[in-house]
This record gives C-alpha cells, sequence and structure tokens, in this order.
C-alpha cells in the first residue's frame, strides 16, 4: 500500500496548531466548509506534485484547489509552520538527533516561470528570473533554516538572516539552543565582515578562501546541505517556483522543511 499523503504522525502534531475555526452562522450558514485535514491533504498533494491549484482532482475528497490555497495562506500567517518546525527540531534535540557542535549552509537556485516576489535575474540560468534557497543544516542534515531571496542575492548577503532564522529549541534540560558552534560554507561565503558577524553570534566560521587551491576538505562536512536540497526539491512545487506572491512560496517551504524534519524521527 502506497504511504498516506497525511500520515497520523504528522497530523497529530499539526493539529494543536492550527486556529480554531470561525463559527457557522446559524442562518445561511452557506457552504460546508473543508475540515483541515481534508485541506492539508490537498496542500500536500500540490506540494509533493506541483500540479495547479486549479488541476487539483476532486477525487481526493479534498475540495477545490482554491480553498486549500486560503487555508495554507491563512495557516502561514498564523505562523503555524513556524512553530511546527520548533516543535519538530524540540523532539529532534529531546532525542539526541541534533548534533549542535557543526553545521553547515548554502544556496540552490530555482527558476521562477512568473517572476514575482524575491525574483531576480539567474546568473546560473542564462538571466532568466529565479529564485534562490538558503539553508541551515545540522552534521546529520536535520533542517535548523531555511529563506528565500532573489537569485541574483550572492550567498553571503543572506547568511545573516537564515542564521538569524534558526528557531531558539527548548530542550528538557538547559538553556534554549539556538546556534551551532561551528559553521561550515563553500567559497560563496567567504566574506571578513560576515566572518566577524558570526562570531558575534558565538558561531566559529569555516568558509573556503577564494583564489585557493581545491582540497580544502571542507567538503566533507558540507555535503549534508547539498543533500537537503536534493530531498528538498523532491517536492516539484519547490523545484520550479511557479507562485509568484513570495508568501504562499515560503508556505510551501517551511511546509517542506516540516516534512524533512518529520523524516528524523
Amino acid at each position: 500500500m502506497p504511504a498516506p499523503l497525511l500520515p497520523d504522525a504528522l497530523w497529530s502534531r499539526i493539529e494543536p496548531l492550527l486556529p480554531r475555526p470561525k463559527r457557522r452562522r446559524f442562518r445561511y450558514p452557506g457552504r460546508k466548509p473543508l475540515t483541515p485535514r481534508q485541506a492539508l491533504t490537498g496542500i500536500l498533494f500540490v506540494l509533493r506534485t506541483g500540479l495547479r491549484w486549479n488541476d487539483l482532482p476532486r477525487e481526493l475528497g479534498c475540495g477545490s484547489g482554491s480553498r486549500c490555497r486560503r487555508y495554507l495562506a491563512a495557516w502561514h500567517t498564523a505562523r503555524v509552520w513556524g512553530r511546527l518546525h520548533a516543535l519538530l527540531l524540540a523532539e529532534l534535540d529531546d532525542a539526541g538527533k541534533i548534533d549542535w557542535s557543526r553545521a553547515a549552509v548554502d544556496g540552490s537556485h530555482v527558476r521562477a516561470l512568473g517572476g514575482g516576489g524575491r525574483t531576480g535575474r539567474s546568473p546560473v540560468d542564462r538571466g532568466r528570473k529565479g529564485s534562490k534557497h538558503h539553508a541551515v543544516v545540522d552534521a546529520h542534515g536535520v533542517p535548523l533554516a531555511a529563506t528565500t531571496t532573489a537569485a541574483n542575492v550572492p550567498d553571503v548577503k543572506a547568511l545573516p538572516e537564515v542564521v538569524d532564522a534558526v528557531p531558539a529549541v527548548r530542550g528538557k534540560r538547559g538553556r534554549r539552543k539556538r546556534r551551532p558552534k561551528r559553521l561550515y560554507g563553500d567559497r560563496a561565503y567567504d566574506s571578513d565582515p560576515h566572518r566577524r558577524r558570526m562570531r558575534q553570534r558565538g558561531i566559529d566560521p569555516h568558509f573556503a578562501r577564494q583564489r585557493t587551491a581545491h582540497g580544502s576538505g571542507l567538503g566533507k562536512h558540507r555535503w549534508m546541505v547539498e543533500r537537503f536540497f536534493a530531498w528538498l526539491h523532491r517536492y516539484r512545487r519547490l523545484r520550479v517556483r511557479t507562485d509568484r506572491g513570495e508568501r504562499m512560496h515560503d508556505a510551501f517551504l517551511q511546509l517542506a522543511v516540516c516534512l524533512i524534519c518529520l523524516g528524523f524521527l
């Protein structure tokens, strides 16, 4: 049997975080709303397959794509995905599955077919419109944070934002954890001012130097972030960007990050 689109392990963590639905009017209540579980099933189907909202099959029992889209936007505004990510990181930390001793950072380009917010001329795609995903992952590949910028934003410029996006993780004992001890990056992060900014955050930066011979050995610490992007782009909605609105694209990105975190539990 194929795995369900919405497993019980995911639903049991998301359901308490969802905002309470509006109370229906007694007179003229209108069309019966979707249940949150139905809406989330439709959202996950769109995320995995990359199809358009209006092409969502009615046979799934998830209603129309436009209704699922409204649920996704409302939940993103309510910060459901950010709280879910922090919850999953706390569970992983309690289970000893997050290695705070070192992390890796990198960026990955995606084409933006319709343009939109946070898009720009991609330097690796003949100047076509695109976006760039930036991510910080721990030594095992657990995604600690992910952000989106225009494709023409250098990786080093996006470094402070993605590092600051790592949520504070409350474990069973001790202080909240938020910063890895060491951070590894390729030559795109070679910047002494940004090294100082990382040290100010209590992070020891290990960034490759430009115009130096290859074979520095940093690749053995950075391969897990490249593997994370391979996992991320299995979700076809993120492999090629079709959402013009940056908020909708960020919602899909944060949801995919949560799904990858769940896979480590």
